[in-house]
């Protein structure tokens, strides 16, 4: 180790300088390259199609906030959103009308495949259909494909999805 520091020593200055800035400039370089290669976060935005509210929900432990019944929607933001498939969380509450007549808090879980990406998508839309039916969507906007829909569309299976991003 000291030979390489008596030889580092050696060098003129203005070498020692170069490799300086050729290795801070490389690992700049490179970290920039790692950032631009990651997707980057993401905002979860449910939408409840239920007659219940969502206390709360959570993908991938990402927490999602709350949505009222019937339309209600919120959003939270930012999170890293990444995997073939996404596990959803979700706690169904009550309207006070519900709780009388005899409805409880429910908990339900679901693992379902992420949908198709682009860089450019920054919003990952969570949609609560009756029947504990999940539908995510991803957009680069808050446009989603189920707003107007009352009943869950099919989910593709995971192959359906894999050949449709090749």
């Amino acid at each position: 180790m000291a030979s390489l520091v008596n030889r580092w020593k050696s060098l003129p200055r203005t070498q020692r300088t170069l490799i300086n800035l050729l290795v801070w400039g490389t690992l700049i370089a490179a970290y920039f390259i790692w950032q631009y290669s990651r997707m980057p976060g993401a905002a979860l935005y449910g939408h409840n199609h239920t007659d219940r509210p969502i206390f709360s929900y959570f993908v991938n432990d990402n927490w999602g906030g709350n949505t009222a019944a019937n339309g209600g929607g919120g959003m939270t933001c930012c999170w890293r959103i990444e995997g073939k498939t996404l596990k959803v969380d979700w706690i169904k509450s009550m309207t006070r009308t519900q709780y009388e007549q005899g409805t409880r808090e429910e908990t339900r879980s679901v693992e379902i495949p992420n949908p198709p990406r682009q860089r450019s998508d920054r919003y990952l839309h969570v949609h609560f259909f009756p029947g504990d039916q999940v539908r995510l969507a991803w957009s680069a906007n808050l446009d989603t494909p189920y707003e107007n829909l009352k009943e869950a569309p099919a989910v593709p299976d995971a192959k359906d999805q894999e050949a449709q991003s090749q």
